[in-house]
């Protein structure tokens, strides 16, 4: 069924009743092309774009849990490309216009709204460093704008512009940034991929590989699962947070950190915040939902864990980076929290590239920007794993960069995960 102003219509007067479901809660056949393993935002997405755009069909997508139950539904929903490396700024480019045209393409909702994401910042040597950005930016053919103090003012009114411990003198915007509906996002990427003939499984974790000749350093032919066993050609791993207990599985050791990343949401209120506002004195960022609660996050809690949950000192780390951009906000109840087990790299950039173990892939090391890279991410591993070589926007992003001493380090804080 495709999704239309005559579907609903026709729906209305038909009581509800022609509704059918989004996606196939398939049963696993005993092989496939492709197995991915990950039924979150990347993993969908692979599927789909290699359904679409390389025509392999015989996919599986297999997910311990249910379809968005990891963190495709516990993060902040931010959108953007304002990086300013060379191996970054083309990879979050092509994910931002994947994400201009996503909902055409997908045929769902999935509330892209382009608010805009506004980077303060509160000294000179900050906005020194803003400026190389945006000039990165836009040598890339990247949209970004420098304000000054005047500027940024008409744009958050209600921020603290005079008795602040860290005044703002002014930010970088990128005006095509802004936000998605995370939960929308997974569900349209499992819809378009079961549409194609991928079969989503559910509720069916893996629990080791098959190895061609039951040999240690074997090829890799297909996992073990809780639902059986399942042959595959190929075999690519997106599971973000568990990525270094599933490579084990295989008797691979990743370059990667597990840490909880915390989330919150407030009450809600009428407009306040225009789009999303980081703030440059601390690790805080803001957005306002459509049903008016501040979304707001800030640092990883700083130590190795698997549980989706964080502890109160970051909470308090987090609160007080939001009194000191904005202290109105200081009266607003806060209604819940989550926490994603995100997976850190040791340079903080991403890892799009071929295990080195044959038939295995990996996708992962994507820090605090695996959202916003979604639809690209999905599209470049879909082309690593169909043709085997990486897709040009994803080139620096390989495994052995860490051995060549070709680091991505956006942040700038050295080899250590839970800093970046």
């Amino acid at each position: 069924m495709r999704y239309s102003i005559l579907s609903v219509i026709a729906n209305a007067i038909a009581g509800q009743t022609l509704w059918r479901p989004a996606w196939r809660d398939a049963e696993p056949k005993p092989a496939y092309d492709v197995v991915i393993v990950g039924g979150g935002g990347h993993g969908l997405a692979t599927a789909h774009y290699l359904a679409k755009e390389h025509g392999i069909r015989n996919v599986a997508v297999v997910e311990r849990g249910w379809i968005g139950s990891g963190n495709a539904g516990r993060n902040t929903t931010i959108i953007r490309s304002n990086y300013g490396l060379p191996g970054n700024i083309p990879f979050y480019e092509w994910s931002m216009k994947l994400w201009e045209g996503m909902e055409r393409e997908l045929n769902y909702n999935t509330m892209v709204s382009q608010r805009g994401v506004l980077n303060l910042y509160h000294s000179d040597a900050q906005r020194d460093a803003y400026a190389r950005r945006g000039n990165a930016m836009r040598l890339h053919g990247v949209d970004a704008e420098l304000l000054d103090l005047d500027q940024v003012r008409a744009l958050l009114p209600l921020a603290d512009f005079d008795n602040a411990r860290f005044p703002i003198q002014g930010g970088l915007l990128q005006r095509r940034g802004g936000t998605a509906r995370h939960d929308g996002v997974v569900w349209g990427y499992a819809r378009a991929a079961d549409q194609q003939g991928v079969d989503i499984i559910q509720n069916a974790e893996v629990t080791g590989f098959l190895r061609e000749g039951g040999q240690e350093g074997g090829k890799i032919t297909g996992v073990e699962t809780t639902r059986g066993a399942i042959r595959a050609g190929k075999v690519g791993l997106s599971v973000a947070g568990s990525s270094s207990r599933v490579a084990a599985l295989a008797s691979l050791r990743l370059p990667i950190e597990s840490h909880v990343l915390q989330a919150f949401v407030s009450e809600g209120i009428k407009p306040l915040v225009p789009g999303v506002v980081t703030f440059g004195a601390g690790h805080f960022y803001i957005s306002q939902s459509d049903k008016g609660g501040l979304v707001f996050g800030g640092d990883i809690d700083g130590y190795n864990s698997y549980a989706q949950r964080g502890n109160l000192p970051t909470v308090e780390d987090v609160c007080e980076g939001g009194m000191a951009l904005m202290p109105s906000i200081g009266r607003l109840r806060v209604l819940r929290s989550w926490g994603g087990v995100v997976d850190m790299s040791m340079d903080g950039s991403p890892i799009i590239d071929r295990a080195p173990i044959p038939g295995l892939y990996l996708n992962t090391g994507w820090c605090y920007g695996g959202f916003k890279a979604t639809p690209a991410a999905g599209w470049c591993f879909a082309h690593l794993i169909a043709r085997d070589e990486p897709h040009p926007v994803a080139a620096a992003y390989r495994l052995d960069r860490f051995a060549t001493g070709h680091l991505i380090d956006e942040k700038g804080v050295g080899a250590q995960p839970n800093l970046h």
